[in-house]
């Protein structure tokens, strides 16, 4: 199984990145010479992974409504070997709802339906990526996914800036315990990290909060996935550092 695509990209355009800017543009010099502006769907500072010159690949949206056909998908980074890195923050959650679906995930157990986006939290204004329901042990699980590409050396961090949201996230995941299971998810999106901690430099107060949450009885999943032009694989956990 660990050797099976999770998720196969469309056919991909390699160019190189000249900026990227107003959070939502990149400008890429395509192989052929010419110079696209591509959609950018990563709301982030793409900490490490937005350089200047790093090779990249986009995909080409048939839809002839959009303003920019092209998505930045890939970029590579060096700082092991030379390593894709997935920047499409809509990906993680399609990825892992397939890998939900084929149970990849034992640390989870059994689970006889699967929901998405539903409503909860004490204000019932967010909504959690995943509701899993007819489990092992009778209680609903709620699993939520992060996107992962800050790294130094082999360590994958998160986050990579200050989130109240992602604080949020977690006082509300919190606050189900220890009546249903609150479970995080960390989608490590390149291939390169071996081990996992909280960016306690970008984000203090998340570090803390997870901490605590560990101690309430959250269970982290830092899920490290091989990305290339070709596809996503799922490697197994990261060793997480806390």
């Amino acid at each position: 199984m660990m050797n099976d695509w999770l998720y196969r990209y469309p056919l991909l355009y390699p160019g190189i990145l000249l900026k990227r800017y107003k959070r939502f543009f990149a400008d890429v010099q395509l192989a052929s010479g010419e110079i696209v502006t591509a959609h950018c769907p990563n709301t982030g500072p793409m900490t490490g992974v937005s350089t200047p010159g790093s090779a990249v690949q986009l995909s080409l949206s048939d839809n002839l409504k959009r303003k920019l056909p092209y998505t930045l998908e890939l970029i590579q980074v060096h700082d092991n070997e030379p390593t894709w890195v997935g920047v499409n923050t809509v990906l993680p959650n399609r990825v892992v709802k397939l890998a939900l679906a084929t149970y990849l995930f034992p640390e989870l157990g059994g689970y006889s339906q699967i929901r998405s986006e539903v409503v909860y939290g004490e204000d019932k204004k967010s909504r959690v990526d995943f509701f899993l329901t007819g489990n092992d042990d009778d209680r609903s699980i709620f699993l939520e996914v992060k996107n992962t590409t800050l790294a130094e050396g082999r360590l994958g961090l998160f986050p990579d800036t200050e989130t109240t949201r992602g604080q949020k996230h977690l006082r509300e995941l919190m606050a189900l315990l220890p009546q249903s299971r609150a479970v995080m998810l960390y989608f490590i999106n390149r291939g390169d990290c071996t081990h996992f901690a909280p960016g306690d430099i970008t984000d203090p107060v998340y570090g803390k909060l997870l901490r605590q949450a560990i101690a309430l009885g959250l269970e982290v999943l830092p899920c490290r996935f091989q990305v290339t032009p070709e596809g996503i694989q799922y490697l197994g956990l990261a060793e997480y550092k806390f």
